[in-house]
């Protein structure tokens, strides 16, 4: 199971280290550990950790689900149930493969696969495996979710920037890919990636 220091090593691939990749698909909500949200279970298994690789920009809309009416006197009256999110985005040739072998991680998040290379800048999840989770996922998954939204629950973030601090419950409304480039291969067989493109949007339960 992963743990604080399992989460902290695997985003020192990313340049500086100080914060990690954007977004995590999980099969559970995790635990809450030190005011920050880990997923349960195995890397590749139970959980996935989206690349920034070529990453666009993450697309947030609110939708507010209420009941309005004008009344007799002309005022408008609500009544509100509930604030539900949508989130898009994009990546341009993106590895279609995370990596060169299929590798596995110690509790303290290190690689102890002996020969592999990294496809990806950021030693995250590829397009075969964002595919994978589609394909695998016909109804809701956990979303996790690090990005400065000051206040969650009544409390301010002032020192979680550094963490996954909103966890969301979502289904998948779209997912798109191409293939932009095919790689080549060696002599011995097979071996690279593709560039992929890929666009995704998904909506909160």
């Amino acid at each position: 199971m992963p743990t604080s220091a399992y989460m902290q090593r695997r985003m020192e691939y990313l340049k500086g280290g100080t914060r990690p990749q954007a977004i995590i698909w999980s099969n559970n909500s995790g635990t809450l550990s030190n005011g920050a949200y880990i997923p349960n279970g195995n890397e590749g298994t139970d959980f996935i950790i989206l690349s920034d690789h070529n990453r666009s920009e993450i697309s947030l809309s609110q939708q507010r689900i209420e009941n309005r009416q004008r009344m007799v006197n002309g005022n408008m009256r609500s009544y509100h149930i509930a604030d539900k999110l949508s989130l898009s985005t994009s990546w341009s040739r993106m590895p279609s493969r995370a990596f060169s072998a299929s590798v596995e991680f110690d509790p303290n998040g290190e690689i102890i696969t002996a020969y592999y290379t990294s496809y990806t800048v950021d030693y995250a999840a590829g397009g075969v495996d964002m595919l994978s989770w589609y394909e695998s996922h016909p109804g809701p998954f956990w979303v996790f979710l690090a990005y400065d939204k000051f206040r969650i629950n009544g409390y301010e973030n002032y020192n979680r920037l550094g963490k996954y601090n909103q966890v969301l419950q979502m289904y998948f409304s779209s997912f798109d890919y191409s293939v932009e480039k095919r790689a080549s291969t060696w002599s011995s067989g097979p071996s690279g990636f593709d560039f992929w493109n890929i666009s995704l949007s998904m909506e909160e339960v």
